[in-house]
């Protein structure tokens, strides 16, 4: 493209398309494995059936950043994508549409669902994936997996079976945590607490043979038909008399015994509390403790089941209304308080959890953690920031057996096999079940018919914990030669959201098959909130599509935009100024290119500002080369955007441009020009991780390159010495001519106007060496050397050198007296005022010390303008 032929805009939708085709074309994104350092990154699966959303940007902009540069330093980075089957919302999802065709997911056969569920997968699978490719994400899209595919399902099933056999998995009849709109068990971690108004319900019991009642206090009165006791503390003098007694339930008159333990709360309520074993925690332990019966009288989608006697198959939320009016017309409602109390919603469906005595899996948790509690406490794994090792070390030292089953279909169906009397195999296939289950009945004749897999799926989490190791086949074949190369990968990027569902089991999962850490670093990402701070939802409607985002302000001001203001592990409150931020971004490097790329190049000599502004920067690149290296060393991901930014912003286009630029219609010397565009390659090179495709489109025309060349697969620039005594003296330089600037604006001197300068110096801030280029900034006529004040000359000061500007010719000595003078006449009037208050002793003595400082303040602001005032005043007469 010639000069003539570069666009005056940047345009992203048409560059954006065509570069990323070209790196997919050259296999850029593509890793085997070779002699090189490796660098390996896995991708937080994502749900198959999910869309891109805000939160996804923001992570996978920080993975893209981290394995383009990690192929710019010479390793060979390998960024693993892949999405998560995930059984809960995708099951959901199913059901909804089969409802939606008048089909109930229970007149179906599992393999007829499953063939449902299989059509939904492929039909809205992999949209996500397709999605970061607008973003421009540099994943290996030929080792694409998925939790469900041959390798995953058959790495899944065999670790199942390797942990049952080790003696870890067990199958156990437990309170879970019961979603009733999914039907299924969920794990503590997928529980979420909200703080809920309601009501607490005192309720009168009463004793057997006795017109005697007791008074208990519930906030789920609806759970009264499954109470099996009352329990009261046995130092608690108020009730016993009670002991050995029993109490009637009311509605149902059931007898149950009072009994006694301490762990009832004598303050709480009454100091009497009802027993339910079969819905709630604490009551199943007391229950399980003194042999009390279990009545589950909820059937598994939240309605009453026959146990419960009344309102059987009506919903729970309906009973509590209608049994309140039955408790009152009976006696047994004392009287009804306002309550506040947490309750436990479902994360996936957001309807309350129902604590539920169920037979589920379980796998014993106690000696797993061990290694990944140590290793993360010791700093083998680095958390960033490292704030989040507290949160985790609470976690995994108070951690229960994990419940691993889920009443569902959609996932990897349970490898376990039952026989007709009730006893069970575990086995990888139905064939090695048979002969398992042959030698355990000691029955030759059973046959496949005989055995009935358990219906049930595993935890999605149950595969997602093995992604690191499995996504290289490394369950399956442990010695391969892929997974010995990249495991264990490198850095993991993810939101502190799942530190306990996925990082900390992937940590327990590598020590136990892999002896190893599955990453070394593991980065933790804030979440994307609105200006109010609200985290961002469909449901708010204050979730941008961040593909208009990219339609609107290109991948590269996205990116940029995101990181603007995300620290790690911190919220990023984002709003649409970001992203055009960083869409100004894009347009100040292209004009910055144009400018470069129009400049006319002559065989003539160097100009000495020239040589003196290229060596400045090539020590600058020196020094953000350093910086940048340390920050990402410490994950200071943000930072090293800004500190790009700036360079790019203020150091390069601002000052090495403005310093090399030629004059009107005037060329530039071979040399500099050289010079130039080997900067601004190495500059586009710092950029390419954070703004990939304007750097790509730009570096292909900013020289000759030949077909199959990319600026993504170029060195980064390395750490050269650089001299930092250089660059001090440089910022005087660029503080003078901010200051000849400041002048120039204050007097009306318009920059083609060339001016008289003078340099008085100090013992610093001022270096005779920058004299040209204070002259080219400046644009100046004569620059001389003094010993005294200039008089009549307007002036400022860098650090102890002072600096004249002549202003003969530019200004009306008269008029511009009178006006300082009238200046100084309201400073002295305001200083008085200001002495006036602090002269006050009933001031000082009583106002807020804040308050008195802030006077202070002023009155040394309006004493160094006096001063300056009077000095200008005096040089000018």
């Amino acid at each position: 493209m010639s000069q003539k032929e570069i666009p005056s805009k940047y345009n992203p939708a048409e560059v954006e398309d065509k570069w990323y085709k070209y790196w997919m074309d050259n296999k850029y994104f593509h890793s085997t494995p070779d002699e090189r350092e490796p660098y390996t990154i896995v991708i937080p699966p994502p749900n198959v059936t999910g869309v891109l959303h805000m939160g996804h940007m923001l992570n996978n902009t920080i993975q893209d950043i981290l394995v383009r540069r990690a192929r710019m330093t010479g390793k060979n980075a390998c960024w693993v994508p892949g999405t998560d089957h995930a059984s809960i919302a995708t099951e959901a999802k199913v059901v909804n549409k089969l409802n939606a065709e008048g089909i109930d997911k229970y007149d179906l056969s599992r393999d007829e669902f499953l063939k449902h569920a299989w059509e939904w997968t492929d039909k809205h699978g992999g949209i996500i994936l397709e999605q970061l490719k607008k973003l421009g994400a540099s994943c290996d899209w030929d080792r694409t997996a998925f939790t469900m595919d041959e390798a995953r399902s058959e790495s899944v099933i065999k670790v199942f079976v390797d942990l049952f056999n080790k003696g870890m998995v067990y199958r156990g009849v437990r309170m879970v945590n019961w979603d009733p709109a999914a039907k299924t068990a969920l794990s503590d971690e997928e529980v979420i607490y909200k703080e809920m108004q309601g009501k607490l319900y005192y309720l009168k019991y009463q004793i057997e043979g006795e017109d005697e009642f007791v008074t208990i206090a519930t906030t789920r009165p609806e759970t009264i038909l499954g109470d099996t006791a009352v329990c009261v503390n046995p130092n608690d003098e108020r009730f016993a008399h009670l002991k050995g007694k029993r109490v009637l339930v009311p509605l149902v008159n059931r007898s149950i015994p009072i009994i006694e333990d301490e762990y009832v709360d004598m303050e709480f309520g009454t100091g009497c509390l009802k027993i339910t074993p079969a819905h709630d925690i604490n009551d199943y332990e007391i229950g399980m403790k003194y042999n009390l019966p279990s009545i589950d009288i909820f059937n598994d989608n939240g309605t009453l089941s026959e146990k419960a006697e009344l309102f059987i198959g009506e919903d729970r939320f309906d009973v509590r209304d209608k049994i309140v009016p039955e408790l009152e017309k009976a006696g047994n409602l004392a009287k009804i308080e306002d309550y506040t109390n947490k309750v436990g919603f479902s994360e996936r469906t957001d309807v309350v959890i129902e604590p539920k005595l169920s037979a589920q899996w379980f796998l014993k948790m106690e000696e797993l953690v061990k290694p990944a509690l140590e290793n993360v406490m010791n700093d083998t794994i680095q958390f960033h920031p490292p704030k989040f090792k507290n949160t985790y070390k609470h976690w995994m030292g108070n951690i229960k057996d994990w419940c691993i089953s889920r009443q569902l279909w959609w996932g990897h169906q349970i490898p376990v096999y039952y026989l007709e009397d009730g006893t069970y195999v575990c086995a990888e296939s139905a064939e090695e079940a048979l002969q398992l289950a042959k030698e355990k009945s000691g029955n030759a004749e059973l046959t496949v018919a005989d055995l009935k897999q358990d219906e049930d799926a595993l935890d999605t989490w149950f595969s997602s914990w093995l992604w690191p190791i499995s996504v290289f086949d490394g369950i399956r074949e442990p010695e391969n030669e892929e997974v010995n190369y990249y495991y264990p990968s490198s850095d993991l990027v993810t939101a502190p959201d799942i530190i306990f569902f996925w990082v900390a089991r992937m940590i327990i999962a590598g020590y136990e098959y892999r002896d190893d850490f599955p990453f070394k670093n593991v980065y933790f990402t804030g979440m994307v909130r609105d200006a109010q701070r609200r985290k961002m939802s469909k449901s708010l409607g204050n979730s941008p599509d961040p593909l208009d985002l990219i339609a609107k302000y290109g991948a590269d001001g996205v990116r940029v935009g995101m990181l603007l203001c995300s620290p790690a592990g911190g919220d990023l409150l984002f709003d649409e100024g970001l992203p055009q931020q960083g869409a100004g971004f894009s347009t100040k490097i292209w004009n910055a290119f144009r400018l470069v790329k129009n400049w006319e190049v002559a065989d003539i000599e160097q100009p000495e500002h020239s040589k003196l502004a290229i060596e400045w920067f090539r020590n600058k690149l020196g020094e953000v080369v350093a910086t940048l290296n340390a920050q990402f060393d410490s994950f200071r991901i943000s930072e090293a955007l800004m500190t790009v930014y700036t360079t790019v912003r203020d150091e390069f286009s601002g000052w090495l441009l403005e310093m090399v630029k030629p004059a009107y219609q005037q060329p530039i010397d071979a040399k500099t020009y050289a010079n130039v565009i080997d900067l601004f390659d190495q500059m586009l090179r710092l950029m390419h991780p954070f703004t990939p495709f304007i750097t790509e489109e730009i570096w292909q025309l900013l020289e000759e390159r030949k077909e199959g060349e990319s600026i993504m697969v170029c060195q980064l620039p390395k750490i050269e010495k650089y001299d930092a005594g250089f660059l001090a003296a440089f910022e005087d330089v660029k503080e003078a001519v901010s200051g000849i600037r400041k002048i120039r604006k204050e007097k009306n001197i318009t920059f083609k106007d060339a001016i008289d300068f003078s340099a008085q110096k100090g013992d610093k801030g001022f270096d005779e060496t920058f004299n040209s280029i204070l002259i080219k900034l400046g644009n100046l006529s004569n620059f001389n050397l003094v010993e005294e004040e200039v008089k009549g000359a307007a002036s400022f000061r860098v650090k102890s050198s002072n600096f004249y500007i002549s202003l003969d010719g530019f200004i009306n000595v008269e008029e511009e007296l009178k006006k300082m003078e009238e200046e100084l006449k309201y400073a002295k009037g305001f200083l008085n005022t200001v002495m006036k208050k602090l002269g006050n002793e009933r001031f000082v003595n009583n106002a807020p010390e804040a308050v008195v400082a802030k006077e202070k303040a002023k009155q040394a602001d309006a004493e160094a303008k006096i001063k300056v005032l009077e000095e200008r005043i005096a040089s000018m007469k």
